[in-house]
């Protein structure tokens, strides 16, 4: 039914140096996709300049990432189970950066949007498979701690991503956004080589192509269905709906299959737990308001105080600092204190967070205030993400841990997206009502001063939604386990 595995003696022996080597390289390489992604965004207007293309055309630099990983996630379980974990991680590191190469070679924007689905190939199994990496070199009263070291990359890669890539760009050239992930790639792929154990693959068990058939291309459509109603604000236009109702239809199909045969791609029984299907709710819920609103702050910077966004990206440092260390402090009380007191918490804080920004977004706030907001929000988001993520894992099999993370990933993926796309939406009407005539390319052209106000009461509202959407992942969050 199950890919089987057992680490060896030697492993097991290693102890706590061999996990911290573990530790190091899965957090390189993983941190290389986090920061390729912010770099990113942050060069889109300079790559559509560099290229001669509009911004819609150049969004699926981002797009055509996004549904790569979410048509090779789906594959990532069985893949560790036919190939062995070793080897298929040091494949996807080699992967993403050969894609990395070619993305700094393009020659127009098509290539680079080629280029980068290249990297989402490699990217989007880099993160599952070092999830189950350093899940299966934990020892199980730890894993909240270990669970913890997994966001390092998420802490760095917002914090560093921005300033990073408005430097790359207006200093050295658009090329070297893509080309800085070769010597991360090559750290990685040799601590890899030299740290991991090998794994004999399970080659018994077969790939299940209808599956594939169904999951992979059901999450790329249903994606790309949101992704372009939040483009264009408008989620009944047929180029929207088709896409996302057809990708919803399949992976609902997926599921009934899954669930009626054997060695499905992916084992959907683990949402028969209790644990397991209560955290995966609580992610969705929390990921889909948290990463949604992610653009939110940056936009406000640019668009109502008139930064820049290197000088955007550094007005969140507070707030990612406090969920870096919340998170690390958060991932050893798991260990010892029940996941719903925690998560709940978590949760709790996060949406004060959110509700206070919006009262404290004005025209005029002074910075201290917006960041005294975004700290809470911080230490809410640091007490709920991986400690959700370790109760999902909590008394698996170790067999268990790919599909597992496999699942958690996609749910993940998905959350963001939606967010991401609906926060889009809510903002644009927003502003639209308080504006009339006036768009997101078109504000930041218009005399500031005078739509300031009515720019910031559009954001105050957004956030309003944000903690609203926030405050429902506490519904899933009660069913966590309170005690011992």
């Amino acid at each position: 039914m199950s890919t089987t595995y057992a680490p060896s003696a030697a492993s097991r022996s290693a102890g706590t140096p061999s996990l911290a080597a573990t530790a190091a390289v899965v957090i390189t390489a993983s941190l290389m996709t986090v920061l390729d992604t912010t770099i990113v965004n942050v060069a889109l207007n300079h790559l559509a300049g560099a290229f001669h293309a509009d911004l819609a055309t150049i969004a699926w630099v981002g797009t055509g990432y996004t549904l790569a990983l979410a048509t090779v996630i789906p594959l990532t379980a069985w893949g560790m189970g036919r190939f062995g974990t070793k080897r298929l991680y040091l494949t996807a590191i080699v992967v993403f950066a050969l894609g990395s190469v070619l993305a700094a070679l393009a020659w127009n924007a098509p290539s680079l949007i080629a280029f980068r689905v290249i990297q989402g190939f490699g990217g989007g199994m880099i993160m599952p498979i070092g999830m189950t990496i350093m899940m299966r070199a934990a020892d199980p009263a730890r894993m909240g701690r270990t669970t913890a070291l997994l966001g390092i990359p998420v802490l760095v890669g917002p914090l560093a991503g921005p300033v990073l890539g408005g430097w790359l760009v207006d200093q050295v050239g658009w090329r070297w956004i893509f080309l800085i992930n070769l010597p991360v790639a090559i750290i990685a792929l040799l601590g890899a080589v030299r740290v991991l154990p090998d794994e004999a693959p399970q080659p018994s068990r077969r790939l299940d192509i209808p599956g594939v058939a169904m999951l992979s291309p059901g999450l790329a459509l249903l994606i790309y269905g949101i992704a372009t109603g939040g483009e264009r604000a408008d989620f009944t236009a047929v180029a929207t709906l088709v896409p996302a109702l057809a990708g919803a239809l399949l992976i609902i199909g997926f599921a009934v299959r899954a669930l009626r045969v054997d060695n499905p791609l992916i084992d959907l029984n683990l949402f028969r737990r209790s644990r397991f299907r209560s955290a995966t709710l609580t992610l969705m819920l929390f990921n889909g308001a948290y990463f949604g609103s992610m653009l939110l702050g940056p936009l406000y910077w640019q668009l109502v105080r008139g930064h820049s966004a290197t000088e955007a990206g550094l007005f969140g440092i507070p707030q990612i600092l406090a969920t870096g260390i919340t998170m690390q402090i958060a991932g050893r009380l798991i260990d010892r204190i029940p996941p719903g007191r925690i998560v709940l918490g978590g949760i709790g804080l996060a949406a004060i967070g959110f509700t206070a920004m919006t009262t404290q977004i004005q025209a005029d706030s002074p910075y201290w205030r917006i960041a005294l907001a975004g700290v809470v929000m911080g230490i809410g988001v640091g007490s709920t993400i991986m400690p959700t993520i370790t109760t999902a894992s909590r008394g698996l099999d170790p067999a268990q841990f790919p599909a597992a993370n496999t699942a958690i990933n996609i749910v993940q993926q998905v959350a963001n997206s939606i967010g991401t796309a609906a926060i889009s939406v809510l903002l644009t009407a927003a502003m639209s009502r308080g504006l009339p005539g006036e768009t997101l390319d078109s504000v930041s052209n218009a005399d500031r001063d005078a739509i300031a106000e009515p720019l910031a009461d559009a954001f105050r509202g957004t956030y309003g939604w944000a903690a609203g959407l926030m405050a429902l992942a506490l519904i899933p969050a009660l069913l966590l386990p309170r005690r011992s």
